[in-house]
């Protein structure tokens, strides 16, 4: 029985970032120990950039072709994306034309699939930044016009219910935004700011370390900006070894 699974990232440019992605897909191989590991990246664009210099990786289809032309049985493709979105629609999608192809495909949840994981990543939110006085956490997520969205309110509404006003979840194309946050901080606080990215790529290194950060500042807040990937965070590891772990189980009772 020859098995395979598709570690599939949107992709970085950012070199100083890839450090995340290889941090998760280290994690995945370790929970699929005697299957073959491939990396594929969705974004053309990022994939375009690393071949010019001189990196090629596959996209999600070239790896399933290549998994087709090795004769694999059972191939599992798990997605590193945080939430559901079009990203994620688009990837199920592309998976879904090889079904023919093996005796079982099965493609992964995202990160924050449901209620319970969104409770659990509140959870460990909280427990990564304990509360100091005159002090904020601001999470930049990506966000989406896609009803996925909901997912960065409802970690807010878990942050709130778990008692840590002081730590906002927004996005930069979706809702919650800055502007929201900013009416909420209206004492000049110590703001943290992070990426609530899998990597602390593009977005990171413009949208938050210039955007947002002049603006809070502009509002007369002290701003220090890190530039920490969630992949990097040995508890967001385990819950990614968690949900491939899942999908694997689906490979043999069909459940995904």
């Amino acid at each position: 029985m020859k098995q395979a699974i598709i570690m599939t990232s949107f992709g970085t440019s950012v070199p100083e970032a890839r450090g995340s992605i290889d941090a998760v897909e280290k994690a995945l191989q370790e929970t699929a120990v005697g299957y073959t590991a491939v990396r594929a990246f969705t974004s053309p664009t990022i994939r375009r950039i690393l071949a010019g210099r001189g990196e090629q990786i596959f996209s999600l289809t070239e790896a399933l072709e290549q998994m087709r032309r090795e004769g694999m049985d059972r191939v599992a493709v798990q997605p590193t994306h945080l939430l559901y979105g079009y990203e994620y629609d688009k990837l199920r999608a592309e998976a879904e034309r090889f079904s023919g192809c093996f005796e079982t495909l099965a493609t992964g949840r995202p990160l924050l699939a449901d209620h319970n994981d969104i409770l659990y990543f509140a959870e460990k939110l909280a427990e990564t930044h304990p509360p100091q006085e005159g002090a904020a956490i601001v999470y930049m997520g990506h966000g989406t016009e896609h009803f996925a969205n909901a997912v960065y309110p409802a970690l807010q509404t878990a942050l709130h219910l778990a008692g840590r006003d002081d730590i906002y979840i927004g996005t930069v194309e979706g809702w919650p935004g800055l502007e929201d946050i900013l009416r909420q901080l209206k004492t000049p606080s110590r703001v943290a700011l992070l990426p609530l990215m899998l990597v602390a790529g593009d977005h990171a290194r413009n949208d938050m370390d210039i955007d947002w950060r002049q603006r809070l500042e502009q509002a007369g807040h002290s701003v220090t900006c890190a530039f920490t990937g969630l992949g990097e965070l040995a508890w967001v590891q385990k819950m990614y070894q968690n949900r491939l772990s899942e999908t694997l189980s689906s490979m043999y009772s069909n459940k995904l």
